[in-house]
């Protein structure tokens, strides 16, 4: 039976796909500048015997062709890059490069493609169709790795069927999948705004526009734009998260600095709000007299999984975890640049149990304490092959 095959290769492998794991993560590479990580994977895909190509500089498509390989294309998706955060973990596997850490857990995302890459060929000529792994770089930051594998051809000749991507979660416990159907997470776009006048003595305002007042203003403004034009039953949120201007007690700035991001879950009210957005700085400037400038740095679309294929893989997974470790993926305002693949082909985006309370592993993503219980490796990579090999 091929899913127990599969379960048997992943315990097989485990062991040597933790040691994997603790190579990646002692050594962390920032978005795009992944090429360490990206040689590593190479050596990996060649020990192995499967063919790639170099894609986006940093990232790597493979190719595992088994059965009837024209009869059905699956894509598999893992992300190369860490984050700028020192690791607070003593490990024996902590980061080896200062203020860099895999703290999305990006390390064991590519650890499980690979192993799950390692099990598919080994297993070939028990499988149809054509398995493509997609390792992309940059999904951390502006404009998304995805977005330029995507232009690279990795969804084309031949187009998948359908794509899948994990993410661990350590709000979920080891031994657990959850899925959800349709909008998973939400899109991410980038606020920058500066806001200009003459500057001036505190003690006569009027002499200028009060660039502290205006940024005040437009803070609030910009809430009652989200508040009071989106529907409340469709999630969204605007966080303005910096402010920076001025040095003294008496003086008023002459510029004052903004920073924020938008969040959607609903693609036609993302861009009717940077519409309303633009509007109400406009406003304001022509109000107080101050200039503003208003840049919107367009980020990643919302995660829309298909629900066939979705409702397909957690049945898949319900045969190969126990019905009674898959559980539903909460909504959350979190955004993943897996929403571009989702845009493109059917996609389904699911979540990995990771959590250990008894061992103390519960720190969340993008925290210094953030680590896995790496158990959950095993799991990841059988659970992955079993999807390339059975879906669609």
């Amino acid at each position: 039976m091929l899913q127990q095959k599969i379960k048997d290769l992943a315990k097989e492998y485990a062991d040597e796909f933790i040691e994997i794991r603790h190579h990646l993560h002692a050594h962390p590479e920032l978005s795009y500048q992944e090429f360490e990580t990206g040689k590593y994977v190479q050596s990996k895909l060649q020990s192995f015997g499967i063919p790639f190509e170099v894609k986006a500089t940093t990232g790597i498509l493979g190719i595992i062709k088994g059965k009837n390989p024209d009869s059905r294309v699956i894509a598999l998706r893992a992300d190369l890059d860490a984050l700028p955060i020192q690791e607070e973990n003593k490990v024996p596997y902590q980061s080896q490069h200062a203020g860099i850490m895999h703290a999305c857990g990006h390390d064991v995302h590519t650890t499980i493609l690979l192993g799950t890459a390692k099990i598919l060929n080994e297993l070939k000529n028990e499988w149809e169709g054509t398995v493509k792994l997609i390792f992309q770089p940059g999904e951390e930051r502006n404009p998304g790795g995805a977005s330029y594998m995507i232009k690279e051809g990795v969804l084309d000749n031949p187009k998948p069927r359908g794509i899948f991507g994990l993410h661990v979660h350590p709000g979920l416990d080891l031994g657990k999948l959850s899925f959800r159907k349709g909008r998973v997470m939400a899109s991410a776009d980038e606020l920058y705004v500066t806001i200009r006048s003459k500057g001036g003595h505190a003690a006569a305002p009027h002499l200028t526009a009060d660039t502290v007042l205006v940024a005040s203003q437009l803070i609030v403004s910009l809430q009652q734009v989200i508040s009071r034009n989106n529907n409340p039953i469709s999630p969204s949120v605007l966080s303005i998260c910096s402010i920076q201007g001025g040095h003294t007690t008496n003086v008023i700035p002459s510029e004052v600095k903004l920073m924020g991001t938008f969040r959607a879950m609903d693609e036609e009210w993302r861009y009717k709000a940077h519409e309303l957005i633009r509007k109400q700085v406009k406003g304001i400037a022509e109000a107080t007299g101050a200039e503003i400038d208003l840049h919107i740095d367009i980020g990643y679309p919302t995660v829309n999984n298909n629900p066939a294929l979705t409702e397909t893989a957690w049945q898949l997974a319900n045969s190969y975890m126990g019905k009674e470790n898959v559980l539903e993926t909460e909504m959350r305002m979190g955004a993943e640049d897996f929403g571009f693949y989702t845009q493109r082909v059917p996609g389904c985006f699911y979540r990995l149990g990771v959590r250990n309370e008894k061992e103390g592993i519960i720190h969340n993503v993008h925290t210094p304490q953030f680590n896995i219980d790496e158990r959950a490796i095993e799991i990841g990579m059988g659970m992955m092959a079993w999807l390339g090999a059975s879906a669609l």
